[in-house]
């Protein structure tokens, strides 16, 4: 069907910057949308990023606007978000997603496909 695996999590300082990949194979010509969320422990998956794959037209949560970007090689069916002025309240873990319709959204359930995640920690 469809496989989401992430990658490019790692460690940084406050201010920092990292850039994730998401590696997404399978019955990719049936997704219309990717998208970024990131979740801590105890709290719930939220929505950081989307974008859709033919026109590129995004979206992004407040939290994260100006700061950190989304976007997507279609012929590498890669999808990526550069991560810029990293704070301590981005950490978490990140997880991409796909959902099978051309309308952006930014409520998890609506998604229907999910990687495994990749572990983002900012220190102060």
């Amino acid at each position: 069907q469809v496989q989401l695996v992430e990658s490019g999590g790692g460690l940084v300082q406050a201010g920092g910057s990292l850039r994730l990949s998401c590696i997404v194979s399978g019955r990719t010509f049936s997704l219309d949308v990717m998208g970024w969320f990131r979740q801590t422990p105890g709290k719930e998956r939220e929505f950081a990023a989307g974008i859709t794959w033919s026109g590129g037209r995004t979206n992004y949560a407040d939290s994260v606007k100006g700061r950190f970007t989304i976007s997507r090689d279609n012929p590498k069916n890669t999808l990526y978000l550069q991560m810029n002025s990293l704070k301590p309240e981005d950490t978490a873990v990140y997880y991409c997603a796909a959902r099978r319709s051309g309308v952006l959204s930014s409520t998890p359930n609506e998604y229907h496909y999910w990687g495994q995640g990749t572990q983002v920690t900012v220190s102060s």
